[in-house]
């Protein structure tokens, strides 16, 4: 099944508004199969990152693709070890090699944490946006005052925060922060780890449009405005992900879902910033 997604969604800030995760897909010939299979069934977008482990397996995905890559978006992160001046430059150009790309669209902070200091980091983004390795610049899990002082000392505006965002987690302030200072919030675990499939009012909804809670919940998100990366390797779940595109909740089910009282952090580590 294809379903352009700029039929369903616009990007949102020059990204792909649906994605492929690559969290935990770490068999290789797994991860390239489904990387390959993703990008033939129409996505765009496609998630890694240098803590996956998996940048080779992805970059052969996408090399073996019979999709160009200028029609691609393709974003890592760079971790929280790698992330003293030039550990960031050192680590991204090993990150590139190993995707077999000459630039990302995309390069994250992955976590205001480790050898994270906003005043070493961040310019060595600025300087690899200036030459041309990465064409846009992100950060992930920051709260609105690491987001404050970040835009306070880039150069380049922020093009996305990535954070934990699902119907039980559903993250209304950095949403709004996202909204009023022009960048995107992208969704990850947007199926709360599984839990989207036991919470009541999303497998109702689900039932009444005979299809996957996975879908509501990413239905859900597209509607927020936010960029959902569910993870999935199986040519099952990547399609039945996929056809969330073609979802569409009415106003009702959409406030049922806002007003899940449930909220359930699935990701937080010891050093997270909250």
């Amino acid at each position: 099944m294809t379903i352009p997604a700029t039929d369903r969604v616009p990007a949102v800030n020059g990204i792909p508004a649906f994605g492929l995760g690559t969290w935990q897909n770490t068999d290789p010939e797994a991860c390239t199969n489904s990387v390959k299979r993703a990008i033939e069934m129409g996505y765009r977008h496609i998630d890694t990152a240098q803590v996956y482990e998996n940048e080779q397996a992805v970059g052969k995905g996408i090399a073996q693709a019979s999709v160009s890559r200028d029609e691609l978006f393709i974003a890592t992160k760079v971790w929280i070890d790698n992330l003293a001046h030039d550990d960031v430059i050192e680590s991204t150009k090993e990150s590139l090699s190993r995707l077999q790309l000459d630039t990302v669209d995309l390069l994250y902070v992955h976590w205001p944490a480790g050898a994270y200091d906003p005043e070493e980091t961040l310019p060595a983004f600025d300087e690899l946006y200036s030459d041309g390795y990465i064409n846009g610049i992100g950060v992930s899990n920051f709260e609105p005052r690491h987001l404050d002082q970040a835009r306070d000392i880039l150069d380049t505006p922020i093009m996305a925060n990535q954070v934990e965002c699902h119907p039980m987690l559903q993250q209304p302030e950095l949403r709004e922060y996202a909204d009023q200072h022009g960048h995107a919030l992208v969704a990850y675990s947007p199926l709360a780890r599984g839990g989207v499939f036991e919470n009541d009012t999303i497998v109702s909804i689900a039932e009444s449009h005979g299809v996957s809670a996975a879908q509501v919940s990413i239905a859900w998100l597209l509607e927020q405005g936010t960029v959902p990366i569910p993870k999935a390797t199986s040519k099952d779940h990547i399609e039945d992900n996929y056809e969330a595109l073609t979802l569409e909740l009415s106003n009702e089910e959409i406030e049922r879902i806002n007003n899940i009282s449930e909220r359930e952090r699935k990701v937080d580590p010891d050093f997270a910033p909250w």
